[in-house]
């Protein structure tokens, strides 16, 4: 039987980080152009970075509840042999497709953090009429927000079909 513990811990990690991620996209920055008080250039003035920091905080969580699962399925390399069959085949088809999406999220949420510091941290000063404030495109957040539930999801059944065939080979053994 899987750690209902270690599950319930894995579950929770990716709540947050699913949450985060929700958050940091409906925090994302905004800009406004400003005419400068000094001459007459314009420039771009950008709200509050809060969301940068939201998709670091998913990043984490993430990153660590994935970790968790290689370090408690010792990464499916290593450790001893699983029982042939449904359970193996299952678990290592998941570990692939967990990866996948982990990396998929992960990089949603760099990017995300990372473009919208850019706009937070930094103010163009530019000569032009109609001067576009660029931001973060929607959904880079949310993306990453499906990608982490499928990892949840994912994750689960990976531990569970991993934690099965495990045991199978306990019962397997001669006596």
């Amino acid at each position: 039987m899987a750690s209902k513990v270690l599950m319930l811990v894995i579950f929770i990690f990716d709540l947050i980080a699913f949450g985060l991620a929700v958050a940091a996209e409906r925090r994302r920055s905004t800009g406004v152009v400003t005419p400068d008080e000094y001459d007459d250039t314009t420039y771009c003035v950008y709200n509050s970075d809060i969301s940068t920091w939201y998709g670091v905080g998913a990043f984490l969580f993430l990153l660590v509840s994935q970790a968790l699962v290689l370090a408690f399925t010792r990464c499916l390399c290593c450790g001893r042999v699983l029982k042939p069959g449904g359970s193996r085949t299952w678990a290592i088809i998941l570990f692939f497709i967990c990866w996948i999406t982990f990396l998929i999220a992960e990089a949603c949420f760099v990017a995300g953090a990372a473009r919208n510091a850019y706009h937070t941290k930094y103010r163009g000063k530019f000569d032009m009429d109609n001067l576009s404030c660029e931001t973060l495109r929607k959904g880079v957040f949310a993306a990453g927000a499906a990608f982490t539930v499928f990892t949840l999801i994912l994750n689960q059944f990976y531990y569970t079909c991993y934690t099965k065939a495990k045991q199978d080979l306990g019962n397997s053994l001669p006596k």
